[in-house]
């Protein structure tokens, strides 16, 4: 009882005294348990309940809303990438080490809403899965896909609650990018076939993915060798996402085009050793044929047994 009443006091003294007061307040920022419970929620959703009611029914037909859906996530993610700009990236803010700013200033206040947003943005991808399980794409809902967006909100959560600003946001705005260029993907494919031949380009969005997971990991670990009022917790929290991270993209990589690749070139040997087998036995056969239809009319074994009887009359 001593042991659980001192992880109690030192919660609430990690919530109330060492977090940011000026998002106390805020929706969905008090405590992580609600959010917590919605991740959980939509992995239960995706994983079990979702598949368990489309097991009977026809795939959703969705062309309509995926092509807003889509269009909403670019125009966001624009927004957001705008965001983590205007905060100071490529201007004020140092790649080297950039402390948190907790003061009340207009551009400070403005940094932290940017950062709600962009946890915010977390659970508007939830609907990435959700309509995969929709239109009963399962094979869709892979083990990096329910990971990637089930922790994301949970870890940002973390990030706004203690470090809205910073040395952290370089996450964000790497993250706002890449999704500029993912969702403008998705979009152009929901507009069908015409479209979707020109797209020869997904392994590459992949390949993007993993450079921003390498870049994230050097950002924040840099921080490790150099003095930089910035807490160490988070440079290991966003290190530590961001290995997690390029592992599972980097297996989805391989499992997608390497082994495919390398399965399509084995199954393109195996048919054209097929092939010129056949075109050996058919020429063969072509060189056989004579002889065979000779024995099968009669006329080589006709001329086998006139032989032989001339030879036994002679006798």
């Amino acid at each position: 009882m001593e042991a659980l009443s001192r992880l109690v006091e030192g919660y609430h003294d990690l919530m109330d005294n060492k977090s940011d007061q000026r998002v106390k307040d805020w929706f969905l920022m008090s405590s992580p348990f609600p959010t917590l419970a919605i991740c959980l929620t939509y992995v239960f959703t995706v994983k079990v309940l979702g598949p368990k009611l489309m097991e009977n029914r026809k795939p959703f037909e969705l062309k309509r809303i995926l092509i807003f859906y889509n269009l909403f996530q670019v125009l966001f993610s624009i927004w957001l990438f705008r965001e983590s700009l205007k905060s100071g990236w490529f201007t004020t803010y140092s790649f080297r080490c950039q402390p948190v700013d907790y003061s009340n200033s207009p551009d400070a206040i403005r940094t932290v809403h940017g950062c709600w947003w962009y946890y915010f943005s977390k659970f508007t991808e939830f609907f990435d899965t959700i309509f995969f399980v929709m239109r009963k794409k399962f094979d869709h809902v892979s083990k990096l896909h329910v990971i990637h967006h089930g922790i994301m909100p949970m870890s940002v959560w973390f990030g706004v609650k203690f470090t809205p600003g910073g040395h952290s946001t370089f996450f964000g705005m790497l993250n706002t990018f890449v999704h500029i260029v993912m969702y403008s993907y998705y979009l152009l494919a929901a507009l069908g076939p015409k479209v979707q031949k020109y797209l020869w380009w997904k392994k590459y969005l992949t390949a993007l993915q993993m450079v921003q997971f390498v870049l994230v990991f050097l950002h924040a670990f840099q921080l490790l060798f150099i003095d930089c009022d910035y807490p160490r917790a988070f440079v290991w929290w966003i290190g530590m996402h961001a290995v997690l991270f390029y592992h599972l993209f980097s297996d989805f990589y391989k499992q997608a085009y390497l082994k495919k690749a390398a399965r399509r070139e084995k199954a393109k040997v195996k048919v054209e050793v097929d092939t010129s087998k056949e075109t050996i036995d058919s020429e063969t056969k072509d060189r056989m044929l004579p002889l065979l239809n000779g024995f099968g009319n009669g006329s080589a074994l006709g001329d086998v047994r006139q032989r032989m009887a001339g030879a036994v009359a002679s006798q």
